[in-house]
């Protein structure tokens, strides 16, 4: 069995690539667990017909498919500019203008979508296109102006992102558009709104009041790209702690803090993100060389890898499926990679413990994962109402599947992304358990193994009503 389901999950983000249902159809059947709508492009209009086709493919293939929304945040970006290229040489000075109807005339005042005076001082370092441009900043020209003097050759393009590393922005990172993102979501069927350039736990604090008080069920995924976000410990833990979950958001944070830094916090990441039970994806240019070509690079392959050996719960494409030549085949190529390593390497062990006192659930869920390993089970079926249980059992990142079974929807959605889970909606019943297991076998999604009739599953149940998850079962089915 654990040779044929694939424990990291796939979330790609949605894009002109694969705009339409046929489209959306073929990449979550390639093995899509989850879709990425970039609140940065499109409109809304567009987002509601892919939340549709979502759906839809969601329900041909009989499984739970999580949608996130992603918040822009304070991502600053160039505006259009002539012919959409400009060449730019060290030593030039550039001034970035903020003024409502300012037009790029060719010269070298660039319109940005954001006004830079009123947070950059003197001195600063800004990089222009993703890091590609690097310049620093020696004059606030105006209410609405800055001065930058350029320090490489290269060139930029219209919509740009800038990033200013040692700008502080004062926490102000919930901007006007993400508001009105928000107010919009809210009531569309969102299973996860992600934070951008997230500094603290404020933020998240923050953003989880806004998302109540619309009478979202959303959960919080904390977007870490920014030097004040890793800048300690105590700060990166505190900001796992008040999150759902945590995207490695390695592309701005690679220009935020430095290349050398990525590979560490990575690996910070997913142990604190185990350690405490929460969601973590890895995220940019994990294949990115997929969007001109059909297959990936050798050293792509083994950043997927490294990201599965680490306990990673899910693994990003980007513009692969977004913008990419090649969508569907991105998908089936970091499907094999994610399989092929669980299935020849065993995940790295547990290198942080959570301190204070281990919860029930906590208790539960490493007992079920030693039991399932001890006696060689196929499959952990767990009963959740809102998926603690079941995020727990996985952050013991167990070897075999783990099927939950939920009465809520969104819940089921947001399990999709969980690692090792495959959510299904049912009510609960006195053998929910052996009937969900029988079913899922007779239809082959769940195998058993050569030479054996049964399957062999550890079921855990409970009553929520009274004492909550308390019992644990072991069945031939």
């Amino acid at each position: 069995m654990s040779k044929l389901f694939k424990r990291t999950k796939i979330l790609a983000t949605i894009g002109p690539s694969v705009f339409g249902q046929e489209k959306i159809d073929e990449i979550i059947m390639a093995g899509v667990n989850g879709c990425r709508l970039n609140c940065s492009h499109g409109t809304n209009e567009e987002r509601e017909e892919q939340i549709k086709w979502i759906r839809n493919a969601a329900e041909k293939k009989g499984r739970s498919v999580a949608i996130l929304q992603d918040l822009q945040g304070p991502k600053i970006r160039l505006g259009a500019i002539v012919d959409n290229h400009l060449d730019l040489h060290a030593g030039d000075e550039v001034v970035l203008e903020a003024k409502e109807g300012f037009e790029h005339d060719g010269g070298l005042t660039l319109p940005v979508q954001y006004n830079l005076a009123e947070k950059v001082k003197v001195k600063e370092p800004l990089f222009m296109f993703d890091g590609k441009i690097k310049t620093e900043v020696v004059e606030i020209v105006s209410e609405t102006a800055i001065k930058v003097k350029v320090l490489n050759d290269g060139f930029v393009m219209s919509k740009k992102g800038l990033n200013l590393p040692e700008t502080d922005f004062g926490g102000d990172i919930i901007t006007a558009k993400d508001m009105e993102d928000l107010e919009y979501g809210a009531h569309q069927d969102y299973d996860y709104v992600a934070l951008s350039f997230v500094q603290s736990a404020h933020d998240i604090e923050k953003l989880k009041e806004i998302l109540l008080s619309l009478g979202s069920t959303a959960k919080v995924i904390a977007k870490i790209e920014t030097k004040k976000a890793i800048a300690s410990d105590e700060n990166l833990e505190e900001i796992v702690k008040a999150a759902d979950g945590i995207m490695v958001a390695r592309g701005d944070m690679a220009v935020e803090a430095g290349n050398e830094v990525v590979p560490i916090i990575q690996r910070k990441l997913i142990a604190l993100c185990r350690a405490h039970s929460k969601l973590c994806i890895v995220a940019t240019q994990m294949m990115g060389s997929m969007v001109e070509n059909p297959e990936p690079t050798r050293a792509e392959v083994s950043d997927v890898a490294t990201a599965v050996i680490q306990g990673a719960d899910a693994v990003m494409l980007s513009d692969e499926t977004a913008n990419g030549a090649y969508p569907v085949e991105a998908v089936a190529e970091m499907k094999r990679v994610i399989l092929y390593t669980q299935n020849h390497s065993r995940v790295a062990r547990m290198t942080v413990e959570p301190e204070g006192e281990k919860t029930l659930y906590d208790g539960i869920s490493d007992a079920v994962a030693r039991l399932a390993e001890r006696i060689e089970a196929d499959v952990i079926v767990c009963q959740t109402a809102s998926g603690t249980t079941a995020t727990t059992m996985a952050a013991q990142r167990p070897n075999v599947p783990i099927i939950s079974v939920t009465p809520n929807p969104r819940v089921a959605n947001q399990l999709a992304l969980i690692y090792a889970n495959s959510a299904f909606v049912r009510k609960y019943g006195e053998n929910f358990g052996k009937e969900l297991t029988l079913e899922l076998k007779e239809s082959e999604y769940l195998q058993t193994k050569e030479g054996k009739k049964d399957l062999l599953a550890v079921i855990v149940s409970g009553d929520k009503n009274k004492y909550g998850t308390d019992t644990i079962k072991i069945r031939h089915i």
